[in-house]
């Protein structure tokens, strides 16, 4: 890594001593630096939201503190990354390539997050669950511990397709502990995948999982009992 070449930082960053930083990276006021994190080249934290006029949405933090950007110990954030203001990452969690995570997005210990995915606003992500690469979480989705997300996934989270009326929030899927979603599924506006349940790659979720439920189809529908999944290492 050519440590620190091209470096733009708001003065008022401590730099960890053993903190690895790459080329031409941009840290924002307000960014909050663990000891031995890495940051590769190219990488953006703590931008501030880019909103169009017309946008109803509004930063989803609330007051200084909460606008800070918290990288903490050992984690990793690859080339390209954006994370906007109000982020915070978990010790040893792993940002990947050109990945956006915007505002209120919280990354717990040990995840993985793979290249070229968008994370929205305030969605929360548990230890130790494994995103693959161009996976897209919409704003408000929760996705639990030990949880493994396919290639390709899309949560939405409007059902009216950019037609909803004032003051209605948007909603984004439940995924909870140790469920698993194949490459390339769809899951609609407001759905939960129970605890250790399976959803096949290709299908589209349009109703609840039940926890240890195996789904596949367009519309998804139950298959059987999903096999036992590995507890976390």
């Amino acid at each position: 890594m050519i440590a620190r070449v091209g470096l733009a930082a708001d003065p008022a960053i401590a730099i960890p001593d053993d903190a690895r930083i790459g080329a031409h990276v941009v840290l924002e006021a307000g960014v909050v630096l663990g000891a031995g994190v890495t940051i590769q080249h190219h990488a953006v934290i703590g931008k501030q939201p880019a909103l169009a006029a017309r946008s109803r949405t509004r930063p989803a933090y609330d007051g200084e503190a909460d606008a800070r950007t918290l990288l903490a110990d050992g984690c990793t954030v690859g080339c390209g990354a954006v994370l906007v203001a109000g982020v915070s990452v978990g010790p040893r969690a792993i940002v990947g390539d050109h990945t956006f995570l915007r505002e209120g997005a919280t990354l717990g210990a040990d995840v993985v997050l793979g290249h070229g995915g968008a994370v929205g606003p305030r969605v929360e992500i548990g230890a130790r669950t494994r995103i693959q690469n161009s996976v897209m979480l919409g704003p408000g989705s929760v996705v639990e511990d030990d949880v493994f997300v396919g290639p390709g996934v899309i949560v939405t989270n409007d059902p009216t397709l950019g037609r909803r009326e004032a003051g209605r929030s948007l909603t984004g899927a439940t995924l909870r502990r140790g469920c698993r979603v194949g490459a390339a599924v769809v899951l609609m506006p407001g759905v939960e995948i129970g605890a250790e349940a399976v959803v096949a790659a290709g299908s589209l979720v349009t109703r609840d999982v039940a926890p240890g439920m195996l789904v596949m189809g367009i519309p998804a529908r139950v298959v059987r009992t999903a096999s036992a999944a590995p507890g976390p290492a």
